[in-house]
């Protein structure tokens, strides 16, 4: 998962948590970088003041009565024939001297075990020593192991003048800084396991606190429709952000229920003028046959005619037909328009349903109830209703088909009723499945396209639900589920 994808959560509090980290990491980097800074400073001071010790032993004792050799270059292994060992073992120093040109003179190092100790300067360390104001050179050297600090400086006599060179091999013993970092280490690591412990509990607590408003706002902001009512959100406490987004989203609240009642106020006119629309087209379909009959009559009407009557009867049926036409459109449009007026009543749905299926005479419109009998509290009139208008439009699909079903099935369901009328028929194509519940919409050649919206109508009035589904040219099921009570 990537970063941009986690919450803002969980992304404080990961930020929290990697600074506790980066902080104890950054100390600790710290701490050994300042130990190792302290043990270097603390070896250099310790060499110098070896340095200085020896330097002051070794002057003492060329300007001493007991030295009775000349302080020159070649009486260096004289002069230092035992006094060397004196100066090691009293400063715990490994001591070399040389001469001027680099070479061994004498060691405290003696007897059959090897020496590391070069017999013979380089040209570089020469080098440095003289052209050096201080007139000393120091590095540093590993040996077996161990570090050794050693410093280079000149002999010098009385007056000054340079009759060898001094070499001190210090070896490093850091083990009791060595322990103490250890030790401050480790509870520095305590330390932060517990500090860790807490972030923990503090990151969670903040997080949660500083979301807590966030998510209240995405809560009521996934819940907000045009068509529902939408609540304002308000909040006790939060910071200046949070009530500046707080303030905008109830703005948008107040002008999208503006927007919704200008739209739901077009919408209703824009309905009733569509069917205003298809009213008068439905009027005009029976007014045009009855003004043709009307005319028809005015031109052949003969009073002394023998057939008079007959053709008064005839003319008379079609207008007849023509008005119980104009009469049942008038009677669906005011039925559609009207919400359905429930006149509930406790009765057994699957004999209503077999009653509604009675009027039907196709002996290829099959009944299979699951139980025999179902007792809800629905209205009788608007049961029959909605099973005639889908039973009609199964039959309508089933034109062109020759093995023609249509199977009705009730059952009940976890506390419902559940309708299914399915067929056979040519199916419902993609782009009509979406306007087969919208009035005036039909696929018949003739009709007005108000069964279905009707049939939703009084669904919804009980807070039920039909769905279908519909595959070309092998059939639709239409499912109705309604609460029992």
């Amino acid at each position: 998962m990537k970063i941009k994808q986690l919450s803002l959560r969980i992304r404080i509090f990961l930020s929290m948590i990697l600074l506790i980290i980066l902080a104890s990491v950054l100390i600790a980097a710290v701490t050994i970088y300042q130990y190792k800074e302290q043990t270097d400073e603390y070896n250099k001071g310790r060499l110098d003041r070896k340095e200085e010790s020896v330097t002051a032993t070794i002057n003492y004792w060329l300007n001493s009565p007991q030295n009775t050799y000349e302080i020159i270059e070649e009486n260096l292994a004289a002069i230092f024939k035992d006094k060397i060992y004196e100066i090691s073992d009293i400063e715990n120093l490994k001591i070399n001297i040389y001469d001027l040109k680099g070479r061994m003179a004498k060691s405290s190092q003696s007897g059959f075990v090897k020496s590391d100790v070069p017999t013979q300067l380089s040209d570089a360390i020469l080098k440095s020593i003289s052209q050096n104001f201080e007139h000393r050179f120091t590095n540093t050297t590993i040996i077996d192991g161990n570090t050794f600090q050693s410093s280079f400086t000149y002999i010098t006599d009385n007056k000054f003048k340079p009759i060898g060179i001094i070499n001190l091999q210090y070896l490093q013993d850091n083990s009791a800084q060595d322990k103490d970092l250890i030790e401050f280490l480790y509870r520095l690591l305590m330390v932060y396991a517990l500090m860790f412990a807490l972030a923990i509990l503090l990151a969670y607590f903040i997080s949660s606190y500083i979301t807590r408003s966030i998510k209240a706002i995405t809560d009521k902001m996934r819940r907000t429709s045009l068509t529902g009512r939408n609540e304002k959100i308000i909040l006790k406490e939060a910071s200046t952000e949070i009530f500046t987004l707080v303030n905008a989203y109830n703005a948008m609240i107040d002008e999208l229920e503006e927007s919704a009642v200008k739209l739901a106020k077009g919408e209703r006119e824009q309905a009733w003028r569509e069917m205003a629309k298809q009213v008068a087209h439905e009027i005009k379909n029976p007014l045009t046959p009855m003004r043709l009959t009307v005319q028809s009559f005015q031109r052949k009407f003969d009073e002394n005619d023998p057939k008079i009557k007959e053709k008064i009867n005839e003319f008379s049926k079609t207008l007849i037909q023509q008005i119980d036409t104009m009469s049942s459109i008038a009677s669906a449009f005011s039925n559609f328009a009207k919400m359905p007026t429930q006149k509930c009543e406790e009765l057994n749905v699957v004999e209503v349903v077999k009653h509604a299926l009675d009027i039907f005479s196709e002996d290829y419109i099959l009944f299979f109830p699951k139980q025999d009998e179902i007792i809800s509290e629905l209205d009788k009139t608007q049961l029959i209703r909605i099973i005639t208008n889908l039973v009609k439009n199964a039959a309508h699909a089933l034109d062109e088909v020759e093995n023609k079903k249509i199977e009705v099935s009730v059952e009940q369901n976890n506390g419902n009723v559940v309708i299914k009328v399915a067929d056979n028929g040519k199916g419902i194509s993609e782009e009509d499945k979406e306007r087969v519940f919208e009035p005036k919409f039909t696929t018949k050649s003739s009709g007005m396209g108000l069964g279905l919206p009707m049939v939703k109508n009084i669904v919804e009035a009980y807070n039920g639900t039909i769905t279908f589904t519909s595959q070309l040219n092998k059939g639709t099921v239409f499912k109705i589920v309604l609460p029992k009570k």
